[in-house]
């Protein structure tokens, strides 16, 4: 491809909302235009890149067995009815009617579709198991889309469905799912971790989240210094502490504490660690067509995970409650306890169950109770994790100490079991001739986040630096000076021979100034640069390497071999 004919925009400004480095180069170095809030044009390079994506994801799915379809990108309303999903996405579905008054959404995920598509079509365990992948356009009518590619409102998606006769056939199948997963980012040149996570909206018993590990990443999630354990932050667990603090000896009594509400102020007045002190944190728990008031109890060196506490209340939303509202059910903030359990429902956390020499609220104003011991509670109070680990909490699988990190959730995977087959009705005969609903797993992948994540990830401050797996174009050759009948011989003719060598190449003929083209090279994140200059009087070029910004000086007659042996 010649750079004079090629369409690529570059720009010194970067869009005025554009925070990720992502979304700048992305814009500045000629891949992608924003059209309306999170709705984006992909441009050649950027076309080139996802192309790139697509053909290893497509490559690693062959060799698990999965076949591609391709579904409906409008979806009827009606299955989504069918499955219970219209309220769970809310304003996130973008719904119209056609000319015949039917209600449609544009698709942001494909359960429901592809249940319609195998149910009465796969009939006997016989055919059992099957996976159907796709990768295809989405659009999720996001509240606040921003981060360029990262939170889009419309994105490429590849999202597959398998289907089982069994539990444990779903299992092979999401283990095979996940290592096609890592062998696909680790293709790509990506350092990532496979976390265990929240499954959120698409339901199901479990699932693993496939993240990017990059400083701007949107989620935190916690790793293990020893072992392979990750989780994203609201679904990490840990051990049991086997290290404690002093606990402070005190027969259970009443004790008078004015105006001490808050952990700190408890931790100073009794001159406690807050491992030993409850905390009550109170929400307005939201429903389907109710709510109420639910109290949080844990140790005050803790703090509530928010979907652990919507988990464990099976809640759509939660947000603080009012000292108002709690005067009026007959509390007093900053002094609410777990041993009164008449006025609110409790979520105490695991950690809780059976713990000793406790100071809590009295559920009395100004009053606190010590030595408080919470087996007494044990037989009728609800216990659930609903803590977020800390940094240097202990590993669940070994003895390694947990830290947290930033990752880009790039893929997502899930045990579905039976949710959708069921409500959508979709079922086999098994070998005993008895209906059966299918087993499902479900398992997404971002193309677009990827591509932005090959950038987040690899970058410097000139542009981007793209991997061999996902550059555009493998080699940049650049002619210096297109007068120089010299120099423009020898990019033309190595140009060519790359070519005929099956090497993506683009030649940059402008006739531009030096300088700027080597911005521009660095700002598109060629692997290597072949630059023609001056010195090929002398017969040397320079191949210059986008990832460490070194120029080598080789001999124009070997330059060929150069770059053949480096890529």
């Amino acid at each position: 491809m010649r750079r004079s004919k090629v369409f690529i925009p570059t720009s010194k400004d970067a869009p005025s909302d554009a925070q990720l480095v992502s979304h700048i180069f992305l814009s500045r170095a000629g891949f992608v235009s924003q059209n309306a809030a999170g709705l984006y044009n992909y441009m050649p390079l950027a076309k080139r890149v996802i192309r790139k994506i697509e053909n290893i994801i497509h490559e690693e799915m062959n060799n698990i067995g999965a076949q591609e379809v391709e579904l409906s990108f409008v979806t009827p309303a009606s299955l989504w009815e069918e499955s219970g999903r219209m309220e769970k996405f809310g304003k996130e579905l973008l719904r119209f009617r056609d000319r015949k008054d039917n209600l449609f959404l544009l698709g942001p995920t494909h359960e429901e579709m592809m249940v319609d598509l195998v149910r009465n079509r796969i009939t006997s365990y016989k055919q059992l198991p099957m996976n159907l992948y796709q990768i295809k356009t989405k659009f999720r009518d996001e509240a606040r889309p921003r981060f360029g590619l990262m939170r889009g409102r419309e994105f490429t998606m590849k999202d597959g469905y398998s289907f089982h006769a069994s539990e444990e056939d779903l299992n092979r199948e999401f283990d095979a799912v996940e290592a096609s997963y890592k062998k696909i980012l680790s293709r790509l040149g990506l350092d990532f971790r496979v976390v265990e996570a929240d499954s959120g909206a698409i339901g199901g018993s479990a699932s693993k989240e496939i993240m990017v590990i990059a400083d701007s990443g949107e989620d935190t999630i916690a790793i293990c210094s020893k072992c392979e354990y990750g989780a994203n932050i609201e679904a990490a667990t840990r051990s049991v502490k086997t290290e404690l603090p002093e606990a402070p000896e005190a027969a259970f009594n009443k004790f008078q504490t004015p105006n001490v509400k808050s952990i700190e102020e408890l931790k100073a007045f009794f001159k406690v660690d807050a491992y030993y002190t409850i905390k009550c944190v109170a929400k307005k728990v939201i429903y389907d067509e109710s709510s109420e008031i639910v109290l949080f109890f844990l140790r005050g060196s803790d703090t509530l995970q928010d979907v652990k506490a919507m988990n464990a209340t099976e809640a759509l939303e939660i947000e603080d409650a009012s000292e108002e509202e709690l005067t009026k059910i007959g509390l007093f903030p900053g002094f609410v306890g777990p041993l009164d359990q008449d006025k609110a429902k409790h979520v105490i956390d695991e950690s809780l169950r059976g713990a000793t020499n406790m100071i809590c609220g009295a559920n009395e104003q100004d009053y606190h109770f010590v030595g408080a011991d919470l087996s007494v509670i044990s037989d009728v109070a609800y216990f659930c994790d609903i803590a977020q680990v800390n940094e240097g909490d202990s590993c669940t699988h070994c003895e390694g100490e947990l830290s947290f990190s930033k990752g880009i959730e790039v893929g997502h995977i899930f045990k579905l079991g039976t949710t959708y087959s069921k409500a959508l009705k979709a079922e086999f005969l098994d070998e005993n001739g008895k209906a059966q609903s299918f087993i499902m797993g479900t398992y997404g992948m971002g193309v677009s986040r990827l591509v932005a994540s090959v950038v987040e990830q690899h970058h410097d401050e000139s542009g981007c630096i793209w991997t061999k797996a996902t550059a555009p174009y493998m080699v940049n050759v650049m002619v210096s000076n297109i007068k120089d009948e010299e120099q423009m011989k020898m990019g033309e003719d190595l140009y060519l021979k790359l070519q005929v060598a099956g090497v993506e190449v683009m030649i940059d003929d402008r006739k531009d100034r030096f300088g700027f083209k080597m911005k521009d090279a660095e700002l598109i994140g060629f692997p290597y640069t072949v630059i023609i200059g001056k010195e090929l009087v002398n017969g040397n070029v320079q191949i210059f390497t986008r990832a460490t910004k070194e120029k080598d000086d080789v001999s124009a007659d070997n330059v060929f071999k150069s770059i053949m042996e480096l890529i």
